[in-house]
């Protein structure tokens, strides 16, 4: 999770936290959210819909670990 989101503006994964706003604090735009979201979608074999509010790496972490089964965490 932390690999696809740093990856989409070459941050470390390391200066993710749980608390991190992707727009105000890590400079995502609405497009770099859509794009995050279709490769967790993709990976993670779910679908997220549009009315889901995702604002934070929380966020993203808690709707994954809450709609797969345990054992897609490993991948």
């Amino acid at each position: 999770m932390l690999r696809i989101i740093s990856k989409r503006k070459a941050i470390k994964p390391t200066r993710l936290r749980v608390s991190s706003n992707l727009s105000q604090e890590l400079g995502f735009d609405t497009v770099d959210v859509v794009d995050i979201i279709l490769e967790i979608e993709r990976n993670f074999h779910i679908t997220i819909p549009d009315e889901v509010p995702l604002s934070t790496v929380g966020d993203f972490v808690t709707y994954v670990a809450t709609h797969t089964p345990s054992h897609d965490w490993a991948a």
